[in-house]
């Protein structure tokens, strides 16, 4: 089995700041990791090719730096990685993204490509199911549990839904997002980051996927980010103090009432 795996290094979300003038995120001197939800779709990748076979190789996009979230990936067990850096990416909106990893991805071979739900920098959800369109294959979304069948090249999985989850079966190739509860990632082991040093990267640029670099990056994306902010803080609640649940109910359906909620 061919397996790929996309994977965005994000900065540690707990220590990302906002700049008050510009309004823009503070990413200097905040240290970088594997999106989380990226690396339990590594995760379900490494198990399946240790149960059924075959290679993983994992894809970025990014400046040369997200070379290091590759690294991390391949010492966790990924087979080969590869990394999409080009200045004409920069800048790219989500349908962008999608388009520059969707092209890599048609230089390889794929029977299943694994990606996160979403990145917890952006939390969009929107790049997995946009590859999907461009490779005009199926998705899975919100998976959380995973069943392969290579001999008759299909995949049954569990995507979870507001009431539930559905049970979908789907032939190869198919596109799976997974979320929180699908496994739980390993650690990379000292053998295994000694070993990352020794796999593949490759580096790819516009000229490696092809197509005209103004459909990547800023150019390429039809919506742009104006401006980011913290949400306002909440007000304090108000407590009805009364014993008598009728009474309780009333003032609670006046102060609706004067709030011009009713």
């Amino acid at each position: 089995m061919n397996i790929i795996v996309c994977v965005k290094q994000v900065p540690e979300i707990s220590q990302v700041k906002l700049d008050p003038v510009t309004h823009n995120l503070i990413r200097e001197g905040v240290p970088s990791i594997v999106n989380p939800f990226d690396e339990i779709a590594l995760e379900e990748g490494l198990r399946i090719k240790e149960k059924h076979g075959g290679q993983v190789t994992v894809i970025t996009m990014g400046p040369p730096q997200a070379r290091d979230a590759l690294l991390r990936c391949l010492a966790m067990g990924a087979d080969k990685g590869i990394i999409l850096t080009d200045r004409a990416f920069a800048g790219a909106d989500t349908w962008a993204t999608s388009l520059t990893l969707a092209k890599a991805i048609e230089k390889l071979e794929y029977d299943l490509i694994l990606c996160g739900k979403q990145a917890i920098d952006g939390d969009t959800a929107q790049v997995g199911p946009e590859i999907a369109e461009h490779l005009g294959i199926p998705i899975i979304p919100y998976v959380r549990k995973v069943m392969v069948d290579p001999a008759q090249k299909k995949v049954t999985a569990h995507s979870e839904t507001d009431v539930g989850y559905d049970v979908i079966e789907c032939k190869f190739p198919v596109i799976l997002t997974a979320i929180k509860g699908l496994n739980e990632p390993r650690l990379p082991s000292v053998l295994g980051i000694m070993s990352a040093k020794k796999k593949e990267i490759k580096t790819w640029g516009v000229t490696d996927i092809g197509g005209d670099a103004g459909v990547y990056g800023l150019k390429g994306s039809p919506t742009q980010v104006l401006k980011v902010a913290t949400p306002e803080p909440r007000g304090k609640g108000k407590i009805i103090n009364e014993e008598d649940p009728k009474v309780a109910a009333k003032k609670f359906v006046q102060m609706l009432t004067e709030a011009h909620v009713l």
